[in-house]
């Protein structure tokens, strides 16, 4: 068995969570989520506390054991905290805009990218140079973020590019003078 997956959940108040059929939900302040369980895993609601065990101890269940216990934790503190990620635009003329569903991004290309904004994901523009994308699921969330990244990754020659803020690009010399 895991060790993570042995670990309770704390439960926020506010937060309901309700196990059918193979299927949990969860409920909070801020939406639902709801994901599928394997056959062998069960959860365990008592007072403010959650746990994942396992019904059988297969193999094939023992994987999943502290999988389980994330994405349930990882759906708890979606529901009543959310999740969000920044990311920063390096480079002259580099911004962002929204219209309406769309986020349209200048990144250096002859013609700006535009982009639809997932079903419960939300973006919030500080400056033309600064996105955060937030969401009460982490896997929507970071997927999204990572797509915006991909488009312009951040070079290592000048540093220009779309980078989360704490990133670290490690700087190339370029050419050399002879």
């Amino acid at each position: 068995m895991s060790r993570l997956g042995k670990t309770p959940i704390k439960k926020p108040s506010g937060v309901t969570l309700k196990v059918e059929k193979g299927i949990v939900e969860v409920k909070g302040p801020k939406g639902v989520l709801t994901q599928t369980l394997l056959d062998g895993i069960s959860i365990d609601d008592t007072d403010n506390l959650v746990s994942v065990s396992l019904l059988e101890k297969p193999a094939v269940h023992k994987k999943f054991h502290g999988l389980y216990r994330a994405l349930l934790n990882n759906m708890i503190i979606g529901v009543s905290e959310g999740f969000s990620k920044r990311l920063v635009l390096i480079g002259v003329g580099f911004r962002a805009e929204l219209q309406g569903t769309k986020l349209k991004l200048q990144l250096g290309f002859s013609n700006p990218i535009i982009v639809d904004i997932p079903e419960g994901i939300k973006v919030e523009i500080s400056k033309p140079t600064e996105l955060a994308i937030t969401g009460i699921d982490k896997q929507r969330v970071g997927q999204f973020a990572a797509t915006i990244r991909k488009f312009r990754p951040p070079e290592p020659y000048k540093g220009k590019g779309v980078r989360y803020p704490d990133e670290y690009v490690r700087r190339k010399a370029g050419k050399g003078a002879k």
